[in-house]
């Protein structure tokens, strides 16, 4: 199959990317195709990084061959190229071994690259800093790293999940499924679905629908949005993650102390919102009485002004605890 019959495939197929940001896959893979430059890289992300989220890993340990697949296709796909597998230290550790083993048999130009930070490294820009050795800050876009990427050359960057669906793409496997990390329930785990189920039919499907009054984290560990029971007939959305809260054993303050300790913890401090809003979002909530008004203003401030999706990262679930949870109680 050719270049353009892969990526149209890929388009056909609908299938978006599974790193959190969901942009159409085809897309980014044209743009790259289309960059005009002597050479390029493809960059597989396996930083995960969102707190609660193991489905990368999950493959990592089952399908390496198929994420390896999915790698080789890109590279055919994209030409003049080379390829990073960009993972988190402890995936490093467990995983390096039986991917360079794939990697010599197919002999194909893939380096390992184990990451160096934190969260932040998730995000695109600060990962392609991460390899080229510099400071850990997301940077200026545009340009994206389709047109200027790893040392200013047109970069594809995948999460670990996309490439796989690549491999199933291609080989005519695709069922339109994705991969769900599930906290908090009498079944915890990672389970393949069908990508269009709602929360409450994926909870209901695995086993998992509680018998007790809940709210659930939907889309990550710490940047994912707080939903009741009762809004649950919509998509997970994010890196697929759901995280099942008792209502009534609940502490709405120390899950937001638990949220702030690692925003705090992740913050690279390049803009003032997070540099000065997380810290004292952390002053606020570490207060006998927390003033609600200031922990609004803050948190308006993170979602409206930070320089990178960071600080609406760590407003989402704040904003949307305070307003469903907090004030039911």
């Amino acid at each position: 199959m050719n270049p353009q019959n892969i990526i149209k495939k890929i388009k056909d197929s609908g299938l978006i990317g599974r790193g959190g940001g969901e942009f159409p896959t085809g897309v980014k893979w044209e743009m790259v195709k289309k960059a005009l430059a002597k050479k390029k890289y493809i960059i597989c992300n396996g930083s995960e990084g969102e707190p609660g989220t193991f489905k990368d890993g999950f493959i990592l340990h089952n399908y390496p061959e198929e994420l390896i697949k999915g790698i080789k296709i890109a590279l055919k796909t994209i030409g003049h190229g080379s390829a990073y597998i960009y993972l988190r230290k402890d995936y490093y550790q467990k995983f390096k071994e039986s991917l360079k083993k794939i990697i010599r048999v197919n002999n194909l130009p893939i380096k390992i690259f184990k990451k160096q930070g934190g969260y932040l490294c998730g995000e695109e820009t600060t990962l392609i800093q991460d390899i080229e050795g510099k400071n850990f800050i997301p940077q200026v876009r545009p340009p994206y790293p389709p047109e200027k990427g790893l040392w200013d050359c047109p970069t594809l960057v995948n999460n670990v999940e996309t490439f796989y669906y690549i491999a199933q793409i291609i080989q005519n496997k695709y069922k339109k499924t994705r991969f769900y990390s599930l906290n908090g329930v009498k079944n915890p785990g990672v389970y393949e679905l069908s990508e269009k189920l709602s929360i409450k039919q994926v909870l209901e499907k695995t086993n998992n629908w509680p018998n007790f009054n809940f709210f659930v984290q939907a889309g990550g560990g710490a940047s994912g949005r707080i939903l009741l029971s009762k809004e649950l007939n919509q998509k997970t959305g994010g890196v697929g993650t759901i995280i099942v809260y008792n209502l009534k054993k609940t502490n709405p303050t120390l899950l937001m102390k638990k949220w702030v300790d690692f925003f705090f913890k992740e913050n690279c401090g390049k803009c003032v919102p997070c540099r000065e809003g997380v810290y004292r979002l952390k002053q606020v909530l570490n207060q006998k009485r927390i003033n609600k008004k200031i922990l609004m203003d803050l948190l308006f401030v993170l979602d409206q002004t930070s320089f990178c999706p960071f600080g609406k990262s760590v407003a989402l679930p704040f904003l949307t605890l305070t307003k469903k949870v907090v004030q039911s109680k």
